[in-house]
């Protein structure tokens, strides 16, 4: 354990040194080998050439121009209008439009950062007219978000399934009902905090008309046919994560076309942006690889599960531990940081207890949603707070995060109780 806790001092002083994120793991991954085996200078070139070169990392790259497209087309105002006819009459009134229209983005994006964003963009300056509590409101936006990452598809289980060999259709396919579960959850958390402080807001406005009603959900109708295109192909086989995410493309560009979004400009802030992000994403990706190469080779994984045997804990009281393990880590670390960082050691272990790789691989999405919105280094909270049409502090965003952040303890809670939650449906569809 002395090496496990030499490579977790040094990397914790230089990411708060404020190296990036990338620097500080590979930095890492250089000590571990210098200090044992003195063979990763010879191998960082095949490293990063086999990483690059993995057909199912191109997934990224396209995951991302699809969020950005989507986020660009019009897809997300004519869904929010849609949804908060429907919605408007539950305790909460339109925070649940909030939550429900990040799943329903999630379900195309892949990414919790556009998720939140496009969402807190429309949501933000409505809901501020009608007088609703603006700490519910940024809470119910941030934590929305965090569903693009568990309701495939999810560049996040893309990146799991990578480093621990897990299939990504499997991932996807686990990721369904706990997503859905997982923002009923929310949405409950709403009514009860609704009902118990009351809703704060002024009406929302007479509804229209049932048929009216009826016909707005053909607005929905773009966000199910990019996920049918998309889940579909892998589910029936017809298509890889990679090629499913490029005909997703396609989809989402005939979508702006029909919405009349589709333009040069367009399609050139969707390209830069996600050159942006995908140079970001992959080199903290390489370097992921190259420190679980140095760390297996030290043989760390097998001394930490050694160690954790040699403890008598039993299988679920180990999954709590690493509950309050990632709860700890994720106030300080970035939360791609932190899955990258340790999923190299600790899913052996968890697979050693007899946990289903799989299911762990929803459990630590879901454990990263909560370091999204963990203050102070949960990404969303920045988001939503840079949304702001009048800044305030960013306290009320973290005091906003406290009940969902309850929601998704409780969702962990359910998950580690009941683990067919996660793989129901992959035991059904594989």
């Amino acid at each position: 354990m002395n090496v496990a806790l030499l490579f977790t001092a040094a990397i914790t002083v230089f990411l708060f040194a404020g190296l990036h994120v990338a620097s500080g793991i590979f930095y890492t991954a250089y000590l571990a080998d210098a200090l044992y085996m003195g063979a990763l200078p010879s191998m960082i070139a095949n490293i990063t050439w086999s990483t690059m070169n993995d057909f199912i990392l191109v997934s990224i790259p396209l995951f991302i121009l699809l969020g950005e497209l989507l986020s660009r087309s019009g897809v997300a105002e004519l869904m929010y209008r849609s949804l908060s006819v429907w919605l408007r009459w539950l305790p909460g009134g339109l925070l649940h439009t909030n939550i429900l229209a990040s799943a329903l983005f999630a379900a195309t994006s892949g990414s919790t950062v556009a998720t939140a964003a496009t969402i807190g963009t429309i949501a933000q300056p409505t809901l501020a007219k009608l007088g609703y509590n603006e700490r519910m409101v940024l809470g119910s936006i941030a934590s929305g978000g965090t569903l693009g990452i568990l309701i495939p598809p999810s560049i996040n289980m893309i990146v799991y399934g990578a480093l621990t060999s897990v299939s990504i259709g499997k991932l996807f396919v686990a990721g369904i009902i706990p997503g859905i579960a997982l923002a009923l959850t929310m949405s409950a958390i709403i009514v009860v905090v609704s009902l118990i402080w009351g809703d704060h807001h002024r009406d929302d406005g007479p509804l229209p008309p049932l048929m009216r009603r009826i016909k707005m959900l053909l607005d929905l109708a773009p966000v199910f046919f990019i996920f049918v295109l998309i889940m579909g192909g892998i589910y029936t086989g017809l298509a890889t994560p990679t090629e499913a995410a490029a005909i997703g493309i396609v989809g989402a560009i005939a979508v702006a076309a029909v919405n009349g979004t589709l333009s040069i400009r367009m399609l050139h802030e969707s390209f830069l942006s996600s050159m942006r992000t995908t140079a970001m994403v992959m080199l903290v990706l390489t370097t992921a690889f190259l420190l679980n190469f140095s760390l297996s080779l030290s043989g760390l994984p097998q001394q930490v599960s050694e160690y954790i045997r040699d403890l008598h804990w039993s299988p679920m009281m180990t999954i709590w531990v690493l509950v309050l393990f990632y709860l700890l880590l994720g106030i300080f670390i970035e939360a791609m940081a932190m899955m990258v960082t340790t999923v190299g050691i600790v899913t052996p272990l968890v697979v050693s207890l007899g946990f289903d790789p799989v299911w762990f691989g929803v459990f630590i999405t879901v454990m990263m949603e909560l370091s999204i919105i963990s203050p102070p280094v949960g990404l969303n909270l920045y988001v939503v707070q840079n949304l702001r049409p009048v800044k305030g502090s960013i306290n009320d965003v973290f005091i906003g995060v406290l009940p969902f952040v309850v929601a998704m303890l409780i969702f962990v809670a359910l998950l580690i109780q009941f683990p067919a939650i996660a793989l129901w449906l992959p035991g059904k569809v594989f």
